[in-house]
């Protein structure tokens, strides 16, 4: 029995996470994917958007500008790597140019500071591979790029060093409402592939498929659509091709294909806008793929489109209102609905958790805990040290000294950590997304083997059982003759 119990391990649902457990009560979280940010969470631009964008006095501008004014000290809090990078959105039609003022006047009116419209000769000194058919820009010097993977391990890491239970491989199949019979209050029991939980509040934090869940307990029915998003990410050699984060004017579709540094040094692009039926439909496509590359070229030119290492795509939870829904169902009480977070999802997702957290402090005349540790360190990196440091850590610690993703330069050191830290790696894709390995040029080409020897090692999983993301995603089908 719990006093509170989180569905879905994404961005928000971790960030809900970590500001309950600021809170002397009982929390935990049930997932249905092996890890956390296995869905919604894992596959997006990793942008922290300035606000202007979203609709005036709506609760998805009023959670982006504050998400954003909260990113700086989150990240150093939570050692997470994170830059205010500024961001331009490109017209290149002079009949278009009125729809830059009509973004201005949003962002100002959201609480957007520092915003400006450029000329084409300040947008072109800028940035010298924006199209030479640039009109004018519309500047955000807020925006910025984060790690979207690490923000959400790094939350949810601290959230369980402060007492809350993280629940994998645990799908809601059915959520019954009952009464505490001692208190006569509200009671929730959640059937899970993996046995019945009981709460007193129930928060649906589900991504795409929150709806579903809503759905279960109201008749007040949400609709959810998955809309995928293709991307391709290219080799940090086109890292620098622009410096900061690069749009088009939006569509009723979305923000557009932009292209932006990541904060690792690569170059990212995408995504498209693709309304699809099937919410695990993370596939790319040729077509997906051939119209990002063409918009993209509309507002940058001579994009290094060659130097693609990988491509990807990913699903946002697109509510039909285009609006965050927070707040208890009205006909299902003490059942808190956070749906149809999409983009500016992630970077809402901190002042996401303050809302709700203040929401359920007031529900639950909820008392701080005077332990309370709002702190993390992130995985140690060894080329951030000095010479004379590096050389004393693999002294102390060989395994920092052998490496093995080449492309990354990951060690053998941060794999176990990775594995070994709070709500540790159990799959590739798990240490994929704490430490970089596999994500360079030959994307894990060389490090699957050796990342897998780790696994084994440290989990005793066998190699026939370790996987790439959960599930039957298997490696390993079977051992050849002789059993080596």
């Amino acid at each position: 029995m719990y006093d509170v119990i989180i569905i879905g391990a994404g961005v928000s649902g971790s960030a809900i996470a970590r500001e309950l457990s600021r809170f002397r009560i009982s929390v935990c979280v049930l997932e249905k994917g092996e890890d956390l940010c296995s869905g919604t969470s894992k596959a997006n631009s990793g942008l922290v958007h300035a606000g202007f964008d979203a609709p005036e006095g709506s609760l998805m501008a009023k959670l982006n500008v504050r998400g954003n004014e909260m990113m700086e000290q989150l990240a150093k809090d939570l050692d997470i790597p994170f830059k205010r990078n500024g961001a331009m959105v490109v017209c290149v039609h002079e009949s278009e140019k009125e729809g830059l003022k009509v973004l201005y006047d949003r962002g100002v009116a959201n609480g957007v500071s520092g915003l400006k419209i450029l000329s084409r000769e300040e947008v072109l000194k800028i940035e010298p591979n924006i199209s030479e058919n640039v009109v004018s820009a519309l500047y955000a010097p807020t925006a910025g790029i984060v790690c979207p993977f690490i923000l959400n391990i790094a939350m949810a890491e601290n959230a369980n060093e402060n007492g809350v239970e993280f629940f994998f491989n645990t799908k809601v199949e059915e959520l019954t409402p009952s009464v505490d019979n001692e208190t006569g209050k509200p009671l929730w029991k959640i059937r899970t592939n993996n046995g019945e939980y009981k709460a007193s509040y129930v928060i649906n934090a589900a991504g795409v498929y929150a709806d579903t869940l809503h759905n279960m307990v109201s008749s007040r029915k949400l609709k959810i659509t998955p809309r995928r998003g293709d991307y391709c990410l290219l080799d940090k050699n086109a890292g620098g091709h622009v410096s900061h984060t690069i749009f088009p004017q939006p569509t009723k579709f979305g923000k557009g294909v932009l292209v932006s540094p990541t904060v690792h040094g690569n170059l990212i692009v995408g995504p498209t806008a693709v309304d699809v039926e099937d919410r695990e439909g993370v596939n790319t496509t040729a077509r997906g793929i051939d119209d990002l590359i063409r918009k993209a070229g509309e507002n940058v030119r001579d994009l290094p489109i060659r130097q693609v290492i990988t491509s990807f795509a990913g699903l946002r939870a697109h509510e039909e209102g285009h609006e965050f829904i927070i707040g208890e169902a009205e006909d299902a009480p003490h059942f808190i609905d956070c749906a149809g977070i999409e983009s500016p999802g992630l970077t809402a997702s901190p002042a996401i958790g303050e809302y709700v957290g203040a929401m359920m402090k007031e529900k639950m005349d909820l008392k701080e805990k005077e332990s309370w540790k709002g702190t993390r360190k992130g995985i140690l990196n060894p080329s951030e040290l000095s010479v004379n440091e590096r050389n004393e850590l693999i002294r102390k610690e060989p395994a920092y000294g052998r490496i093995i993703c080449r492309c990354e330069m990951i060690t053998e050191g941060e794999i176990i950590d990775a594995i070994r830290r709070p709500l540790g790696a159990r799959s590739l894709d798990g240490i994929k997304r704490r430490t970089r390995a596999g994500m360079g040029r030959c994307q894990s080409g060389f490090c699957s083997p050796r990342v897998m020897e780790i696994i084994n090692r440290e989990l005793q999983i066998p190699m026939e059982k370790i996987t790439k993301l959960g599930g039957e995603s298997k490696m390993v089908l079977e051992r050849t003759k002789g059993g080596r």
